[in-house]
């Protein structure tokens, strides 16, 4: 890498030995790996810390580059990273990506880059760059995420498939029940290449599910579904409904794991299909199948119903017939409350078949209600003149609950119940969205417990982890409505102080440092005295442009080396 405006190579290291002594020798005691790279790119300096890190040999760093060192997938971002902090447009960056092993294989660190100037000329001389191993974390992190995106046991109590797609490593999971709708033995693998499942796709369907499955990955409303035909391995043909979502998304946005169910709705397909090809024996049809079945008129007026949609609407087919179909079946959006759109209407009208929207709750007559999904289509003479609709209906309060569950845990800390750090970094990101464009001013409160580590030491895992919940207790007491609580992992949490310049913000931390101090903390008869040190950043028009985060952390590992106990804000002259 070249870097305009750089002093020569041997100009660096006279500097760099005459008055970089004591900077080699506190690099060289670190317990973390510790590099100086200069003005070209190249190391000119790696401790031993960091030698043993990559598993090189003593001096076998010196003159190596990031494009020797940092993994492929990293080596683009870290390249510009560290050219712009070499040609001064930045003093210092933060980022978590992997480096080369000797062995072949890579690890998982955490790198902070910070500028050495010349006295003289102010001009860029070398980067000191400090390298923590975060493997053990990262790897946490993935076990965590695929344990929490696996719930096979519940879907497929469901009858649904799961289906797990990790674009980062263009790796497919595919759940027992997902194999099964498709005659797919458990042990037998399936190619994830996207042309090999085309490839079972029935033709026609083949151009829809593209576009859709596009927009669903990145997901755009109303793409979240899309029904398509599988050849089943016996050989014939089977309709699907998939539902998916992404779960995971990289900084910009861009996806980067995709989970969803599929159902087998060959049934619900194949009613349709006779009821436009066998009128006569459209009644015998529709009672033998488990779903309610509503049918109505051109003008939407009941004509029939079957047992199941006597149940689920809790009106009886005599007191039914005739009436509105508005009137039976009262479909309601379940997050607002509204009426929603009219299936059957809306097939009349299209002379479509048309679903019932997502979200719905039937409001049944005595009250109750439940989720629904279903389908309404047109009935047709033989000279396809329209003269009515079917709509076909299920509960699906169970599969809604699942998908909300999945939901939920995909950002919530399961320990504590606590938004976990993905949630935290949406509620950040839309609270600094804030301060920009609409000119308030928050706070965020970084909390570190004091003496955690001793109770896990000696009382073991399942005293820290009550000791987690209740000051997740703490925190929520601690909060308004609006206010956003989180745990980042460990013993690290965040709050989130809505509409709250830094002086209120410290008040609100000191009571949670008095609280926490307060906890009368035991475990089998063992008392714990614990406590929190919390740093605190502003979040405000002129603050937009630094990470609120890495300043708030920063002030509380000022309130840590300070004694601990206490709360600093970011800015302010460090206590004493």
């Amino acid at each position: 890498m070249t870097v305009m405006n750089a002093e020569q190579p041997d100009v660096q290291a006279f500097r760099f030995d005459q008055s970089g002594a004591l900077l080699r020798k506190v690099m060289g005691s670190a317990a973390v790996g510790m590099t100086l790279v200069g003005a070209d790119g190249r190391i000119i300096y790696a401790n031993r810390a960091f030698e043993a890190m990559l598993g090189h040999g003593a001096g076998e760093c010196l003159g190596l580059t990031e494009t020797d060192l940092v993994h492929s997938d990293d080596s683009a971002v870290v390249s510009l990273l560290l050219k712009r902090l070499l040609e001064g447009e930045t003093e210092e960056f933060r980022h978590e990506l992997k480096l080369r092993h000797q062995d072949g294989g890579s690890i998982w660190v955490l790198a902070s880059a910070s500028l050495l100037r010349s006295d003289a000329t102010g001009r860029p001389l070398y980067a000191i760059v400090q390298v923590i191993n975060i493997e053990r974390q990262k790897r946490a992190e993935e076990a965590l995420a695929e344990s929490e995106s696996r719930w096979n046991f519940a879907l497929e109590s469901a009858g649904q498939g799961v289906w797990d797609h990790d674009i980062r490593k263009d790796d497919m999971f595919y759940s027992r029940m997902w194999r099964r709708m498709r005659g797919i033995p458990d042990d037998e693998y399936v190619d994830p290449a996207q042309d090999k499942w085309l490839a079972r796709v029935h033709p026609d369907d083949v151009p829809r599910i593209l576009a859709r499955v596009r927009k669903q990955e990145y997901g755009e409303d109303g793409y979240d579904t899309l029904e398509y035909r599988e050849r089943h391995r016996d050989g014939h043909w089977i309709w699907i409904l998939s539902r998916g979502r992404p779960v995971e998304w990289d900084k910009d946005g861009n996806p980067l794991r995709t989970v969803g169910t599929d159902t087998d709705i060959t049934r619900f397909k194949t009613v349709e299909a006779e009821l436009a090809e066998e009128k006569e024996r459209l009644r015998v049809t529709l009672e033998s199948i488990g779903d309610g079945v509503i049918s109505t008129d051109a003008a939407e007026n009941i004509i029939f119903m079957n047992p199941i949609a006597e149940t689920m609407t809790g009106w009886g087919e005599a007191d039914a017939i005739g009436r509105r179909l508005a009137e039976v079946f009262c479909a309601k959006s379940e997050s607002t409350g509204e009426p929603v759109r009219d299936a059957v209407a809306a097939c009349l009208q299209s002379g479509e078949v048309c679903r019932i929207e997502d979200d719905v709750i039937l409001a049944a007559r005595d009250g109750t209600g439940c989720g629904v999904s279903g389908t309404a289509a047109p009935v047709r003479t033989e000279d396809r003149q329209l003269i009515g609709a079917v709509l076909v209906f299920k509960d699906v309060t169970e599969s809604q609950e699942l998908q909300r569950r999945l939901a939920h845990s995909a950002s919530h800390d399961a320990l504590t119940g606590l938004p976990n750090r993905v949630a935290f970094g949406r509620a950040l990101a839309e609270a600094r969205r804030q301060a920009a464009v609409e000119q308030r001013t928050h706070s965020l409160c970084f909390i570190d417990l004091d003496r955690f580590k001793p109770v896990n030491d000696t009382a073991g895992h399942a005293a820290g982890d009550a000791l987690l919940r209740d000051v997740a207790h703490v925190l929520r007491k601690s909060c308004r409505s609006h206010d956003f609580a989180a745990r980042l992992g460990g013993d690290e949490f965040v709050l989130l102080l809505a509409d709250c310049p830094e002086a209120n913000a410290r008040l609100v931390a000191q009571k949670i440092v008095d609280a926490v101090a307060a906890l009368k903390f035991s475990w089998n008869g063992q008392r714990y005295d614990i406590g929190a040190s919390i740093g605190i950043a502003g979040i405000g028009p002129d603050t937009a442009e630094r990470d609120p985060l890495a300043v708030a952390d920063a002030a509380c590992y000022a309130a840590k080396a300070a004694g601990r106990g206490r709360v600093v804000v970011a800015g302010e002259p460090s206590p004493a």
